[in-house]
Order: structure tokens, then C-alpha cells, then sequence
């Protein structure tokens, strides 16, 4: 789930089985889109071309996948719901 216009970008925990991220970027003409890829390529250790945005392109609710990704996050708690 996807928050544009935040004060800075981050990631903001796991809810309801989505990860939260905060965005700097406008959700305008798929700005966000490619800064949302462009943040998680550098987070998980990947080139952007490894995260693909599979579904959500429209919405704050997005599905994306990333291949192999490089590292994780510590500072999240994946197994919450």
C-alpha cells in the first residue's frame, strides 16, 4: 500500500498482509510508480528492472514483484498480520 506525497520516503510496517510504503513522490503520470520501483530496487539490493509492478498501476494498492532480491529489511516484522 502505497502513501504518496509523504515527508519522506520509508517503509512504514507490515498491515493487513500489505507493506506500507511511504512515498515523496506526486501521484501524478506514474511518477509514483517510478519512484515506489526506483526506492524498492535500492531497499532490496536489486536493479529496477528486477522489480516489476504486476497489478495496481492506478491505485494505492499495488501487487510488484521482486526478483532475488539482495536483502531484506530489518526493521519490519514480516510475520505480522
Amino acid at each position: 500500500r502505497v502513501q504518496p506525497r509523504a515527508s519522506s520516503d520509508a517503509l512504514a510496517g507490515v498491515m493487513d498482509d500489505c507493506l506500507k510504503v511511504r512515498l515523496t513522490a506526486p501521484p501524478v503520470e506514474g511518477k509514483a510508480n517510478e519512484h515506489l520501483i526506483a526506492y524498492l530496487a535500492k531497499t532490496f539490493g536489486v536493479p529496477k528492472s528486477q522489480v516489476i509492478l504486476e497489478r495496481g498501476a492506478g491505485s494505492r494498492r499495488k501487487q510488484l514483484r521482486i526478483r532475488s532480491p539482495r536483502k531484506l529489511p530489518e526493521n519490519l516484522d514480516w510475520d505480522s498480520k
